[in-house]
């Protein structure tokens, strides 16, 4: 079973800061369900010459699962229903299992139903 998952959000137009509040509601609903922690990712080094926040480590998440009763498509739930919540904003969610990657943006209610059963059955869900 999948003990650790990465989540990494994304807001069309949004800065560091919105990333931030967005990534924090994501982090407040997960720990709602049984899972051993979810915390922002520790930011690498910024980029050489780079000048500000790197918004996509401000957008990440760290789950971890172990022990916990909570299973893969509770999770993936969770993050489909603060996904639809985007107000017309388009809004990307990429979670990641050893190396294997689920991106959630544009895709049609069916295709995401089917991306996430393959996503699932390939982690022991």
């Amino acid at each position: 079973m999948t003990e650790r998952i990465t989540i990494q959000i994304a807001e069309d137009g949004a800065d560091a800061d919105r990333i931030d509040t967005l990534t924090g509601y994501l982090r407040d609903a997960l720990l709602e369900l049984d899972v051993a922690d979810v915390r922002r990712a520790p930011a690498g080094p910024p980029p050489p010459g780079a000048r500000g926040v790197d918004v996509a480590s401000v957008g990440a998440l760290l789950v971890s699962l172990a022990g916990a009763t909570t299973g893969l498509n509770d999770i993936v739930t969770v993050v489909r229903g603060w996904l639809s919540r985007g107000s017309g904003v388009r809004r990307s969610v990429k979670l990641t299992i050893d190396g294997d990657v689920l991106e959630l943006a544009e895709a049609s209610r069916a295709d995401q139903d089917r991306l996430v059963d393959l996503f699932v059955s390939r982690h022991g869900g």
